[in-house]
């Protein structure tokens, strides 16, 4: 079963998922190749954008 804590990833969870840095995680998401949303200061990545930000990725790997 998913919860909302499964569905809305912090920026550290996504460094964590991608193995990416702090300022890489940012630069995906001001370029909007990462969506997200903010929750009063607080920036969430839904864990379905990485998903498909994985995808695509592959994709243009293959």
């Amino acid at each position: 079963m998913t919860t909302v804590d499964d569905e809305l990833l912090t920026v550290p969870e996504v460094m964590a998922r991608l193995k990416l840095g702090r300022w890489k995680v940012y630069d995906l998401i001001r370029s909007r190749r990462l969506a997200s949303i903010t929750i009063d200061r607080a920036r969430r990545v839904p864990a379905e954008a990485v998903r498909a930000f994985i995808a695509e990725q592959m994709e243009l790997a293959a």
